[in-house]
């Protein structure tokens, strides 16, 4: 018997894994779009592709039209924008927000209190209760039109922990195989609110809120309406099955999908602070609020912007 190892194949080849060592394909812009200097505000890459700190905007006060249409090439650019330092109220927040498009309501989180907008999501994680956001998803997928976009400020922060990442769907896709990107490119998939949110519901509660979303069809792979860039489009906390595929040949397509965003080279990772505000792209990314805190506070609002129907 030989003992030449390199007649052996390489145990990722003959393990058939899709993600693979070396180099991967990495591009911020689509094709054809030329880098451009900003003008109006300074920019702080924290990746290559995704995240990028703004400075120089108080997001307390109106933004000039032409200020706000260059921090939309750079959200467009970089999928998510992180600011600091900005002690705004909820109704600046809102304010900020409603720059993008009309506000969202999500059906599950209810206002904290009368006084705060129903457009206002807050996440209080504490003693009694820690963080259940750690799973790698998009927001309301489960809708016929997902959100736009969220803008997330952080209230409280715990003494360390309680990071949030990111992870951009544009290069998850670019590095597929050719050979899945062929068989997923006209694949669609059902998105279920069911999975994540039917444990806050009592039986009665549950079949009346499937009667208003019910489960929606939407593609594989999402064409991003701005930029024209292909994103993977399927998440774990509302992707349930693949149309057309049986169960389990679908459920093995879709654990492959999933784990695209857990690639570092595609992920950018935010150190909180009081005051810090993320602006991300729905649409591109998917992200990951890390449960590591407790039993400390952890204190965020967010507000939601409609989307559009996926295609």
């Amino acid at each position: 018997m030989s003992n030449n190892l390199s007649s052996y194949p390489r145990p990722l080849q003959f393990l058939n894994r899709e993600v693979k060592e070396g180099p991967r394909l990495l591009k911020r812009l689509p094709d054809g779009v030329e880098e451009k200097p900003y003008t109006f505000f300074s920019i702080k890459p924290l990746t290559p592709i995704i995240g990028a700190e703004i400075e120089g905007l108080d997001l307390s006060k109106p933004l000039a039209k032409e200020v706000q249409e260059e921090l939309n090439r750079a959200f467009l650019e970089w999928k998510v924008l992180f600011f600091r330092n900005q002690e705004i109220t909820s109704e600046q927040h809102l304010a900020f927000a409603k720059l993008w498009g009309d506000l969202e309501v999500h059906p599950f989180y209810k206002p904290a209190s009368q006084e705060q907008a129903k457009e206002i999501v807050q996440f209080s994680r504490n003693q009694k209760q820690g963080g259940s956001e750690n799973v790698w998803h998009a927001d309301v997928t489960f809708r016929e039109s997902p959100a736009k976009a969220s803008v997330l400020r952080l209230i409280e922060v715990p003494p360390v922990g309680g990071d949030t990442l990111w992870a951009d769907m544009a290069a998850a896709y670019d590095n597929l195989p050719e050979s899945i990107k062929k068989q997923i490119e006209h694949l669609k998939a059902i998105h279920d609110f069911t999975p994540s949110f039917a444990h806050l519901l009592q039986p009665d509660e549950l079949k009346a809120f499937q009667r208003e979303f019910p489960a929606v069809e939407h593609p594989i792979v999402r064409t991003h309406p701005e930029t024209g860039r292909k994103t993977l489009f399927v998440n774990s906390s509302f992707t349930t099955h693949v149309v057309g595929l049986e169960h389990s040949e679908g459920e093995q397509l879709l654990q492959s999908l999933f784990r695209q965003a857990h690639v570092p080279e595609y992920q950018v990772r935010f150190r909180w602070e009081v005051n810090s505000i993320a602006f991300w792209d729905n649409r591109a990314t998917q992200h990951y609020a890390v449960s590591d805190y407790y039993p400390h506070i952890r204190k965020a609002e967010r507000a939601a912007i409609i989307g559009d129907r996926p295609f």
